[in-house]
């Protein structure tokens, strides 16, 4: 095991693991990977120490994982086995299996500890079960759930300790544990597979769903006709979860073959058009992703992240990053701090080609533990782009929304490969010329020049250049376009100012 720094995030690397699920504990000091043969147990406090081992006993891999979220059972955490989830104690740097709930008839496709009760846990099966148990009486469950259709995922209401939500292929039902005879919604959320569903934090009726059909979609309950927004893509969106601040979003998609495009995306959920951060780092599938407890005094917050290329990275997300997804504006100060946590993904182009949808692989009945639809049956269809990037200085022209508050394009001369643009905020007039080399995008930055009129000091106009250089470097490094980007760049920041100036 190894652990090392990389530009921006912590590597720990777990070798030969082959660690399906992982999970990390309220703590935020423990995390645990569930192997074929082993469980690892890793203090995120101490990633180069070795981690502890818990030897498994079993052929079937472990389909979930999660730690109690409890101060007062945080040494428990369960893992599903095909029909089974067990129970397992840690203490003092060892752990063992403390009980076994046993009751489904077909593999466990999900399971989650309740936020509210410490001795609850319930889970999903493919045998249309959903159970309910109290570890203080494992024996049989205090709640049976029955969904007609099996169910691949469970998740707790982190508002109402009553309420809960499964999906089942397209579909999502909202159970109250009180009336167990039957759900007490039915959402028809996606015309395809639903594969990542989470509840929003501070609002009990909201939650999010993300699928096969290449969307993420938002959705209150109460209104269960008609989504309240949709974030369309290229490709399946693995996962979908929101952020411990703010307005976040975090999304993982399922990789193109031969892409390598193992990116997780950070969004502002009022505001879908363009990523606010993309992490970078991971060489194939991100399996899982988990938010690690700060201590009170840090504002940072960090993201784990396990991947099937066998490491776990850990990110720092700065107080900049959740400006982000809070919709504020920086400073004047701070326009030019912290710029190598700023890029903006190239927007993604919302075409929806029913046709072409990637698919994934179907596995036999007995061994659908849903998960190993991703992990290990991934067929993609070949397409030129998953964010359906330009490849031409015409083409990036073409696609550039020209809606940007506050932006008027003048010009766009592909040919001499140079733009120019006009930008009011408030009483600011900016008039810019972008200049294109011919390399450009492949690792060659476009030059930024101000002309007449004008009206910023030349102070900002030396701090708005090295912000839209460094904005510009950070997308070509990546052959990647970065006009856009840039223009939002620097309609944010002048924006800033004038909040600025206005409250100074």
């Amino acid at each position: 095991m190894a652990a090392r720094w990389s530009s921006e995030n912590l590597v720990v690397e777990v070798r030969d693991s082959q660690a399906t699920a992982m999970s990390v504990n309220c703590h935020g000091q423990l995390a645990v990977l569930s192997g074929r043969r082993f469980l690892y147990v890793i203090n995120l406090d101490a990633p180069s120490e070795v981690p502890r081992k818990i030897a498994r006993q079993s052929k079937w891999d472990i389909g979930a994982v999660q730690w109690n979220p409890h101060e007062t059972s945080s040494h428990y955490f369960a893992a599903s086995c095909n029909q089974r989830v067990d129970l397992y104690k840690w203490h003092d740097g060892n752990g063992e299996i403390h009980t076994s709930l046993q009751g489904h008839t077909r593999v466990i496709s999900d399971l989650e500890w309740s936020w509210f009760e410490p001795e609850l846990l319930v889970t999903s099966s493919v045998d249309t079960y959903i159970y309910i148990w109290d570890i203080k009486d494992t024996r049989k469950p205090s709640v049976s759930l029955s969904a007609v259709a099996g169910a691949s995922q469970v998740k707790w209401n982190k508002k109402n300790p009553c309420c809960l939500a499964t999906s089942h292929d397209g579909d999502v039902r909202i159970w109250d544990k009180r009336k167990p005879n039957t759900a007490v919604e039915y959402i028809a959320a996606h015309l395809s597979k639903i594969h990542g569903l989470d509840w929003h934090s501070e609002n009990e009726h909201i939650f999010v769903t993300s699928s096969q059909d290449n969307s993420v979609r938002f959705w209150d309950y109460r209104q269960p006709r008609k989504y309240l927004n949709i974030l369309s893509c290229q490709v399946p969106v693995w996962k979908a979860r929101y952020t411990p601040f703010s307005n976040g979003l975090v999304t993982v998609m399922v990789p193109q073959l031969r892409r390598g495009e193992n990116s997780l995306l950070l969004w502002n959920v009022l505001d879908l058009n363009v990523p606010v951060h993309t992490f970078v780092g991971h060489d194939d599938v991100v399996l899982e992703f988990q938010w690690r407890k700060q201590k009170e005094e840090l504002k940072d917050y960090q993201l784990v992240t396990w991947s099937r290329d066998q490491t776990l990275r850990m990110w720092r997300i700065d107080m900049q990053l959740q400006r982000l997804c809070a919709n504020d504006v920086l400073d004047g100060d701070e326009l030019t701090d912290g710029v190598s946590l700023l890029p903006e993904t190239d927007k993604a182009l919302h075409s929806q080609d029913t046709d072409s949808h990637p698919t994934l692989s179907h596995v036999n009945e007995e061994d659908e533990v849903l998960r190993e639809d991703f992990h290990n049956h991934v067929t993609i269809s070949s397409k030129p782009d998953y964010l359906g990037l330009p490849q031409t200085l015409q083409q990036e022209f073409s696609l550039v929304n020209l809606q940007i508050r506050n932006v008027m394009v003048d010009e766009m001369d592909a040919v001499n490969r140079n733009c120019t643009v006009s930008v009011h905020c408030g009483n600011l007039r900016v008039k810019m010329v972008v200049m294109f080399p011919v390399q450009y995008p492949n690792n060659a930055a476009p030059s930024f020049q101000f002309i007449n009129p004008t009206t910023i000091s030349s102070s900002m106009r030396t701090k708005l250049l090295k912000l839209l250089k460094d904005t510009s470097l950070q997308k070509v490094k990546r052959n990647q376009s970065c006009l856009e980007p840039c223009l939002r760049q620097l309609v944010s920041s002048l924006e800033a100012i004038v909040v600025t100036l206005c409250t100074s």
